[in-house]
């Protein structure tokens, strides 16, 4: 470990005057209990993910205005989570310090995924949009905060693995459920009119906020949270550093003293996220309309496209499923950046070759190296950098490192509509392709910084 790295290091990790609270290890079920309200935040994403393009696509957006219409994610995300990250960590209530906010974000993204299959506007499917992201962020910065609150450092990529699997397993049930409510139930998956969102959509929405808000409810009743070891000394930092104006000086203050290696983490998120969201942001129309050669959004074949897409993303999700439990163990015999290096090389390979692919069956192998880096990229990141700051408070570092998930949305959003029009010519595919040599990019700085240089220690690279 280099002196800067080693310095900052023994800074995050520098005891505080309060009493040291002694984590122990939980079950598995215990584990499960506190991360489930994840997945229903997940199925929330997980129906945005699916189907939110198609959603501006039936009310008449194109492709190059796509990115700024999803602009809301990652402006919410930048404003909204380093502020509740903070807030959280100066919060103690009856509830806890974390789950006041995992409540009233459920509330919010219950109310704006029942009003979303009524949008008869772009504007209006913006602004609920905006509002959906909001109440996420708001529910899921704090369970970032929540597993270093609770778990000790050797569970945390346990931890983390686990929250994976919610990923993996909301956004699967998210993106099956408009094909199974259509094939299954015969429920009508053809928009009507130009302002009429599908009806198996519709109801998939209903469902998502039920299951959102009854996800959260059961996380809040069943996980107990550690009080503040010293109350009075608490409520003193609470009236100090707590509020939003305090906040947002307290981010601004912490962002001048990050750790190195979240710097270097930062840079390794930036090109990731950048590779993701081209993924996410194009996926859905670009089988409708490459693989499946719809011409309209209100034929019958580009609502097959779309459901099929749905099906791919249910496949994606299902090995994410499957590889955050093993990660855990991967990352003890290999490391976690040489883990993170081959996901992230697996993810990009695999959106590069959907160029070559003609049939849609094809598409459902090409998901398995996207859905080993969506899992360790929900989870290697964070569980490298909970080794480098201090636990007391994980809120605040976990909001400011999404600002290297939201910053590369927010170029796209700004950016990329441009490059549809005038050098993809709307080409949803080479989009898709685009965010694969991102993921490679990434792959690369990874191995640059942690197997190359040698930064971090030992417990960084080995757990």
């Amino acid at each position: 470990m280099n002196l800067e790295t080693k310095q900052a290091y023994e800074t995050a990790t520098k005891p505080t005057q309060q009493k040291t609270i002694t984590k122990s290890k939980l079950s598995f079920w215990r584990l499960w209990n506190m991360n489930f309200g994840f997945l229903g935040i997940q199925f929330g994403w997980g129906l945005q993910m699916a189907n939110m393009s198609a959603i501006f696509e039936y009310l008449g957006a194109d492709a190059a205005q796509l990115p700024i219409l999803w602009i809301a994610a990652p402006l919410t995300g930048l404003i909204i989570q380093p502020i509740i990250g903070n807030l959280s960590d100066y919060t103690w209530t009856p509830l806890g310090r974390r789950k006041p906010y995992f409540l009233l974000g459920a509330i919010l993204a219950f109310i704006a995924l029942i009003l979303m299959p009524h949008s008869n506007s772009l504007l209006m499917a913006a602004a609920l949009l905006w509002i959906l992201d909001s109440s996420a962020n708001i529910s899921m910065v704090p369970f970032r905060a929540f597993v270093g609150d609770l778990l000790p450092q050797e569970q945390r990529t346990q931890g983390f693995a686990m929250q994976s699997m919610m990923v993996g397993m909301g956004a699967v049930f998210a993106s099956l459920l408009p094909w199974i409510l259509n094939q299954v139930l015969g429920i009508e998956n053809t928009s009507n009119s130009l302002h009429k969102v599908p009806l198996n959509v519709e109801i998939s929405f209903y469902l998502g906020a039920i299951l959102f808000l009854v996800t959260i409810l059961w996380t809040v009743i069943t996980t107990p949270e550690y009080p503040p070891p010293n109350l009075e000394e608490f409520a003193q930092l609470q009236a100090k550093r707590g509020g939003i104006f305090s906040s947002v000086r307290e981010t601004w203050e912490t962002l001048k003293t990050i750790p190195p290696v979240m710097k270097h983490l930062a840079q390794i998120q930036f090109c990731t996220w950048l590779g993701l969201f081209c993924f996410l942001l194009y996926f859905p129309p670009a089988i409708a309309h490459n693989i499946f050669g719809a011409t309209s959004q209100n034929s019958v074949t580009y609502s097959e496209g779309i459901q099929w897409a749905g099906l791919c993303l249910a496949v994606f999700h299902g090995v994410c499923i499957a590889f955050s439990l093993l990660l855990p163990y991967l990352t003890k015999r290999i490391g976690r950046p040489l883990t993170h290096s081959l996901c992230l090389i697996g993810g990009g390979v695999s959106a590069i070759s959907l160029l070559t692919i003609e049939n849609q069956y094809w598409l459902l192998v090409a998901m398995i190296g996207l859905g080993m880096a969506w899992a360790s990229t929900h989870t290697i990141p964070y569980a490298m950098l909970s080794s480098f700051i201090p636990s007391q408070r994980q809120g605040i570092y976990q909001g400011i490192f999404n600002f290297f998930i939201v910053l590369p949305e927010i170029t796209l959003s700004l950016g990329f509509g441009w490059i549809m029009n005038h050098v993809f010519y709307g080409d949803r595919l080479l989009a898709v392709v685009t965010g694969g040599v991102f993921m490679i990019l990434a792959a690369g700085l990874t191995m640059f910084y942690f197997l190359s240089l040698k930064i971090g220690t030992e417990q960084l690279l080995k757990q």
